[in-house]
C-alpha cells in the first residue's frame, strides 16, 4: 500500500550561512564547497535504489532564491522539461550540472514549480545580520527580552503568523493534489509506476523548511523549534497507518530495493 512522503532539502552552503547572517530575499550564490556537497547528496540519496526514487516524484516545490534553484540542479534529476527559470526552452544538462549517474536511473516527469508559499522567511530588518547583532540592537532598544523568531517574527519582516498561513496553504495543496489520491491504494510495478507517484520534493531554506515541519507535524510556531536543518540537509516527512489525518515527521527512511 503507498504512503506518500514529502522530501525536504534545505539549500546548499553560502557566504551568509557559514558566518550566521540571516539569508532571506537577498539572493547570494553557493560556496564551491556548498556544490560539492549538495553534488554528494544527490548521489547518495537520488535514484532508483535511493531513498528519493526519481519515477516516484509527482511533483516538486522550489523557492524563487537562486541559491534553491541551483540546489535543486545539482541534485541530478534528469527531468522531461527544463526548468522553469531556464531560457530557450533547452533541457538540464544533468551530466554536468548533477551528480552523474545514469540518466535512466534519474528519469523524473515531476513538474518543478517555483512558489512565493516556500521562500525564506521575511527578515525585515534583520536581513543580513546575525543574531548576536540583533540581540545587541533590541538591548540598545531598550526591548526588555531576547529574540526568539519564533514567537517575535522579525519587524518589517514577517510575524510567524504570516509564515504559518502561506506555509499551511503548501501543505494543503500537496495533500490536496498529490497525496490524498495515492494514500493507502495498491501499489503496482516496481520501479515506480504512475500509481506510485505520490512522493513531493521540496527545496527551499532552513528556517521556512523548520516551520514547515512544525505545521506538518500540527505543531504551532510559537511552541519554539524541535527541528534543525543544515545546509545541504535533507528530511522526510509522511503519515501513520496510511492515514492523511496522521501526519508523521520520518525519522528513518530506507533506501528502495526492487524484488
Amino acid at each position: 500500500m503507498t504512503t506518500p512522503r514529502v522530501f525536504i532539502v534545505r539549500h546548499g552552503e553560502t557566504e551568509w550561512s557559514l558566518s550566521g547572517q540571516h539569508t532571506g530575499a537577498t539572493d547570494i550564490p553557493l560556496t564551491d564547497n556548498g556544490e560539492k556537497r549538495v553534488r554528494a547528496t544527490g548521489r547518495a540519496l537520488v535514484g532508483n535504489d535511493r531513498l528519493i526514487v526519481p519515477a516516484q516524484l509527482a511533483h516538486i516545490y522550489v523557492s524563487p532564491r537562486k541559491r534553491a534553484q541551483h540546489t535543486l540542479e545539482l541534485l541530478g534529476l534528469d527531468l522531461d522539461e527544463p526548468y522553469p527559470w531556464q531560457l530557450h526552452g533547452a533541457k538540464p544538462e544533468h551530466q554536468d550540472e548533477g551528480a552523474g549517474a545514469d540518466t535512466q536511473s534519474r528519469a523524473c516527469s515531476a513538474r518543478v514549480e517555483v512558489t512565493e508559499d516556500i521562500r525564506e522567511w521575511d527578515y525585515g530588518d534583520y536581513e543580513g545580520i546575525t543574531s548576536a547583532e540583533i540581540r545587541d540592537r533590541r538591548e540598545r532598544a531598550g526591548l526588555p527580552r531576547a529574540w526568539d523568531i519564533w514567537t517575535d517574527g522579525c519587524p518589517g519582516g514577517e510575524s510567524p503568523e504570516n509564515v504559518t498561513a502561506r506555509v499551511d496553504r503548501l501543505i494543503a495543496d500537496i495533500r490536496t493534489r498529490f497525496h490524498a489520491p495515492c494514500i493507502g491504494k495498491p501499489k503496482s510495478g516496481s520501479t515506480g509506476s504512475e500509481s506510485q507517484q505520490g512522493d513531493v520534493l521540496v527545496v527551499a531554506h532552513g528556517h521556512i523548511l523548520r516551520a514547515f515541519a512544525m505545521r506538518w507535524a500540527k505543531q504551532g510556531l510559537r511552541d519554539g523549534p524541535l527541528f534543525l536543518m543544515e545546509a545541504g540537509g535533507v528530511g522526510t516527512l509522511s503519515y501513520e497507518h496510511k492515514n492523511i489525518d496522521e501526519p508523521a515527521i520520518l525519522l528513518g527512511g530506507a533506501f528502495c530495493v526492487n524484488n
